[in-house]
């Protein structure tokens, strides 16, 4: 039995920011990951973009742990800000407040991050239950080569991309449609430059099929899509060599993706659900703002109440599993806001561990302290 103040279950941004907020707030702080490598989706699924923090016109529209990551993100490795995206109107998402990082960067960073802030790392290390008594969650059951322990704690984080925590307190989720994608770090030899190379030589190959979905993926599922990618890739290669395009010496992979990318497993149904046409909405709980990353201009306020779970009172989400569907399900999933709700769940984890008081309110008053604005501008 090992026993914390916060328990945050997934090491993606989201867990990553989770953590280092509950840590530093002085809560004895446990991460539990799956794998050895902190990032999720942003490294071991090589979805190495962090989208724009700004609204396209120039202003920057949310703060906090996001703006501290985004420069970490770079700190190992190359990329870069566009300098000038503070005077740009009506912006492509390149030319935004955003970046493309190395993922093997920021998976030091975001180590260092946790490391820096006392938080007890726990890898390879899988989550098969939970222990729960009316409407907290005591405990939950971990497995790991040491064989099942137990790691108690007086709140929880899910920050799983799956909504594993809250599908096994009871809670209710929805899953969400992903098509086969692959994302690869490739060497390519003619050095060209591109909107999405960390370095001329290094690109992102992109390939799919969008008549290929998957809905609540299950374990044969996932094994189908790492195959399935993997087989894209074979094939791109053998095809680039037998017509004499390229050989292996000027074009071979770097990197694949040791997860599958599925953008959007499942969500929890919390006390608030963000939908569709939410933007430019004021939100009296907002605990800060993110940016449509498709287009310039839509800012979203996301409610308290999507991190929160209706029928668990020490459990908080975080990233790509929060109260969101639809179109605002696009916008949440993202890093900007992977990074925001993972500090306010952090935030929020910490003070469940003290005296209760109104725990809106003292999120509210600990994001702005920590830099971030609730509120968009409203007509």
């Amino acid at each position: 039995m090992k026993r914390y103040d916060v328990a945050v279950v997934g090491c993606g941004v989201a867990g990553a920011a989770a953590a280092a907020a509950a840590a530093r707030m002085g809560a004895k702080t446990v991460m539990i990951e799956k794998t050895c490598t902190p990032g999720g989706l942003a490294t071991a699924g090589l979805i190495n973009i962090f989208l724009p923090l700004c609204d396209g016109n120039g202003t920057q529209v949310t703060f906090g742990l996001a703006d501290e990551l985004i420069r970490l993100s770079l700190k190992y490795g190359p990329g870069k800000i566009p300098p000038d995206w503070m005077h740009r109107k009506n912006a492509a998402e390149e030319e935004r407040l955003r970046c493309v990082f190395s993922p093997a960067a920021m998976i030091l960073a975001l180590e260092e991050l946790l490391m820096d802030s006392q938080v007890d790392i726990w890898y390879d290390t899988l989550v098969a239950g939970v222990e729960k008594s009316g409407k907290q969650i005591q405990a939950v059951a971990v497995e790991n080569t040491d064989g099942r322990s137990v790691i108690e704690a007086k709140s929880f984080v899910d920050a799983s991309g799956s909504a594993l925590l809250a599908r096994l307190a009871g809670e209710n989720v929805v899953y969400g449609k992903n098509v086969l994608s692959l994302w690869a770090l490739e060497y390519e030899g003619s050095r060209q430059y591109g909107r999405d190379r960390m370095a001329p030589e290094i690109n992102m190959l992109t390939r799919g099929n969008p008549d290929r979905t998957f809905t609540g993926p299950g374990a044969r599922d996932i094994s189908s899509y790492m195959m399935e990618t993997r087989s894209i890739l074979r094939k791109f290669y053998q095809d680039e060599q037998r017509t004499g395009r390229s050989d292996r010496f000027q074009r071979w992979p770097l990197m694949l993706a040791s997860m599958p990318q599925f953008r959007k497993i499942a969500a929890r149904k919390g006390d608030f659900e963000l939908s569709d046409n939410m933007n430019n909405r004021y939100f009296a709980d907002s605990i800060g703002l993110v940016s449509d990353w498709r287009k310039s201009g839509p800012v979203w306020e996301i409610p308290f109440g999507t991190i929160t779970a209706p029928a668990t009172e020490n459990l908080f989400a975080a990233g790509r599993c929060i109260s969101s569907v639809g179109d605002a399900w696009e916008i949440t999933r993202c890093i900007p806001c992977a990074c925001l709700t993972g500090e306010a769940a952090g935030y929020a984890a910490a003070f469940r561990c003290g005296d209760s008081g109104d725990l809106t309110a003292q999120v509210q008053k600990q994001m702005v302290k920590g830099g971030n604005v609730l509120h968009w501008r409203h007509s």
